[in-house]
This record gives structure tokens, sequence and C-alpha cells, in this order.
């Protein structure tokens, strides 16, 4: 099991630009469709579990199937294979980058990855706003976090603090309501 995960997260890591969000539809395919390691409810529920772990989101998936799948054995594997590509490949180009980097072909390189990583990041969150059930109330709340983010320049700690504190509010508004009406 440890050379199926290794391969699987390998591939995974190698072909996949833009981090680990951009890795999710990825992952998702392999470990879900492919492989049937999961089912889909369960890979929503290990996405949330990656996110709110510290860590980069894809070796924390790969440490969650790879204990699922194969123990001790299947960690090392996944996580191996997860990180061994990016290692390698910013290893490269940083012996290489302090040269190139002011010509203009490596700056439109650049510049051209840009819009297809944010278009691999977008397609899986629209998957998982469909699979979660989603409707248009709570997709504002990351509508505004990014907004306020990025438009008007808010630091994200107080936007997630912010979420916190209303969320504490809503759930004690909507229990009190929710007693009171009983």
């Amino acid at each position: 099991m440890f050379w199926q995960l290794f391969y699987t997260y390998l591939k995974i890591g190698t072909f996949t630009l833009g981090g680990g969000y951009a890795m999710l539809p990825l992952i998702q395919r392999e470990v879900v469709d492919r492989k049937g390691w999961i089912d889909e409810e369960e890979f929503l529920n290990m996405i949330a579990l990656a996110q709110a772990a510290p860590g980069l989101i894809a070796v924390n998936s790969a440490i969650f199937i790879g204990w699922r799948v194969g123990g001790w054995k299947g960690v090392a594997g996944a996580v191996l294979g997860a990180v061994l590509p990016s290692f390698i490949i910013i290893l490269a180009i940083a012996m290489v980058f302090r040269e190139w980097k002011e010509l203009p072909a490596v700056e439109a390189v650049f510049k051209g990855i840009r819009p297809a990583v944010v278009a691999l990041i977008a397609a899986p969150l629209f998957k998982m706003a469909k699979s979660a059930k989603m409707g248009w109330i709570t997709a504002l709340i990351p509508i505004t976090a990014a907004t306020l983010i990025w438009l008007c320049h808010v630091n994200p700690v107080w936007v997630i603090l912010a979420t916190i504190i209303l969320t504490i509010l809503a759930c004690f508004i909507y229990n009190s309501l929710y007693r009171s009406s009983k």
C-alpha cells in the first residue's frame, strides 16, 4: 500500500500548479472516483479537517488518506509522494531563477499561470459548495470575507475573528428564538 499511495500522491503533486487547493480536484478524482478509498461525504469531511488542522492541506489530506488506507506506512507513502515533487521543483527553480527571473519569457510564463491557478482553485470550491448543499445566504459569508480581504484590504485575522463572533451570536440568537417558540 505504501507504493500505491506514494505513486498516487506523486502524480497529484507533480501535475498540480497552485498549491493544495488546486490539488483537491485531482485528489478527489484519484481517491474517491478511481480508487474508491473513501466516498464523497468522507472526502468533504476530510477537506474540512485538513483545512482546520495546521499545515498544508495537501499534506493533511495525504495523512488522512494514508492512515485510512495503509496505517503508518500509508501515511509515509502518501506524504512523501505529496511533498517530493514540490521539493524537487522548488529546489530546481531556486537554482536557476535568480539568473532567469528578469527574462521577459519567464515573466510572461508566470503571468500566464496565474489565471489557470485561480480556475484550478475555483472549480473544486464550486463543486464542494454544491455537495455541501450551500444556499445563497451561506455563500455570502465566503464572498463577503474574500471581498473584505481583497478589495478592502482588511487583515484576514480580523475577518476570521469577526466571523467567529458573528457565528456565535447567530447561534445564540437562533437557539434563544427556537427555545422560546416551544
